[in-house]
């Protein structure tokens, strides 16, 4: 996409924005006469409230642009850009309101503060439905045009990344080429390889490349500061895979030892009253959830009943905190004698051991439902590392770095993992990866995002769940 195209889409944002804004201002100013909240008011015309409109409309955007919303992501979370947005609007509003009582001091600066709670929660809902609209319309103009991508290097994580923007098109990405220091190829995954890493300087001006991704997560510093020199000199973007397999993107905190700095990992664990919330959460979710889904789950029960012999719900050992064993319920989705040749093994895309009522079942996440009851029991979690069987733990620990660690915390009905598209049958290493992400960085907020995500991709149908 050209600058010039960006320049437009940004300036198309801040005027809905800005028509968002607006419109929750008016209807907040109509709701409050017409609403005896907090108390009873009349108001006076609305033109005595401009000035007060003013103040609101510079201190969104002025506040948007300091939370970097005005910056065109490539395939942005709308749950992110929800929190951001109702935190934006959250501190513009107090500004505006701060501002309009030192400087809109009048008969109607009461009434002004009654109108603050409406505008609030309108402006977070306008502007959220606005922010989707101009989202889509970057999107569409991104996948007509998408943005130049040069990879650094051509292995595993390098081929991750390619198939990611293949499988993706709303991240407005076209990957040109590989780069990396090997020779004697001409192309890697159908991609052609552009040449080595010393003439990454010529291969970023001669395919007008703005963005470069280096995929060399075990590169040493030096090889870093060189590709970084490189790229920063033609104006690059830099983009850097970071090596996970020790501290995993671990919280950092710089401190000092008589002057000598050093890098502290700080333990982020769930202690203490973190514990108490995210049990709290998972009681409110696991039990309003079964009561809620009792009638689905009783018709969901007597399909499987009907369409084949044997019990509806299966049984199977997991290992969960601490490395301990646990016995997780799902509603069975495979013939009752699925291991009795093959043994333990993973489920795979076309398996025929399935049912036809348990592909749909697996592909939807439904047979996960009954696990609320682990839940509710206090051996699961709704959000946590999924669990695996006692045998594949055995292997993944001798082969896998901190693979052990993702049993620190309960496991869960689903995770940072599985909503991002690792399930089934994929890589266990990018699995742990993103596991320790999730244990290292967890939140409420966290927890929320992506029980949100996994209800979407329920709905969607998620491709890797077989």
């Amino acid at each position: 996409m050209s600058e010039r195209a960006k320049t437009l889409l940004r300036l198309c944002t801040v005027l809905v924005d800005l028509a968002m804004a607006t419109m929750a201002f008016y209807l907040a100013y109509r709701l409050r006469m017409l609403i005896p909240f907090p108390v009873p008011l009349q108001l006076g015309p609305f033109h005595n409230y401009i000035i007060q409109l003013g103040v609101h409309l510079l201190s969104l955007v002025v506040t948007f642009s300091f939370y970097r919303l005005y910056y065109l992501r490539h395939g942005p979370s709308r749950i992110d850009l929800l929190y951001s947005v109702l935190a934006a609007v959250s501190i513009a509003s107090v500004l505006a309101t701060a501002s309009s009582f030192l400087t809109f001091r009048t008969q109607h600066s009461d009434i002004a503060r009654g109108m603050i709670l409406y505008n609030w929660g309108l402006s977070a809902v306008f502007i959220t439905v606005g922010r989707v609209f101009t989202e889509w319309l970057q999107q569409r103009m991104r996948r007509r045009h998408p943005d130049p991508l040069l990879l650094v290097g051509t292995g595993d994580v390098a081929r991750m990344i390619l198939q990611k923007t293949v499988q993706s098109p709303r991240l407005g990405y076209r990957v040109v080429g590989f780069v990396n220091g090997e020779n004697g190829r001409q192309e890697v995954a159908g991609v052609p390889l552009l040449g080595p890493q010393s003439d990454i300087g010529r291969i970023i001006r001669e395919h007008g490349v703005r963005e470069v991704v280096i995929a060399l997560p075990e590169a040493s510093h030096d090889e870093l500061l060189d590709l970084i020199s490189a790229c920063e000199s033609e104006r690059a973007i830099v983009r850097i895979f970071p090596d996970l397999f020790h501290i995993v993107a671990s919280e950092l905190t710089i401190s000092d030892l008589d002057g000598l700095p050093l890098l502290t990992v700080r333990d982020v664990a769930l202690r203490g009253w973190k514990v108490a919330a995210k049990r709290a959460m998972d009681l409110l979710f696991s039990g309003v959830g079964l009561v809620l889904l009792s009638p689905f789950l009783l018709f969901v029960a007597l399909l499987i009943r009907l369409e084949s012999k044997g019990p509806v719900f299966y049984t199977q050992v997991r290992v969960g905190l601490d490395g301990k064993p646990f016995h997780m319920i799902k509603f069975r989705s495979m013939r009752v004698d699925a291991e009795e040749s093959s043994g333990p093994v993973w489920a795979t895309e076309d398996d025929p051991r399935k049912t036809k009522l348990g592909s749909m079942l697996r592909r939807t996440s439904i047979d996960e439902l009954p696990q609320l009851i682990n839940v509710l029991l206090g051996e699961m979690s709704i959000v946590g590392p999924r669990p695996e069987r006692p045998v594949f733990v055995e292997q993944f620990r001798n082969v896998v770095p901190r693979y052990m660690d993702r049993h620190q915390e309960k496991a869960g009905i689903t995770g940072w993992a599985q909503v991002n598209g690792l399930r089934g049958d994929t890589s266990i290493i990018e699995r742990t990866k993103y596991d320790l992400y999730y244990i290292e960085n967890w939140s409420l907020l966290f927890d929320v995002k992506i029980i949100v995500r996994t209800v979407i991709n329920a709905i969607r149908g998620d491709r890797n769940a077989y």
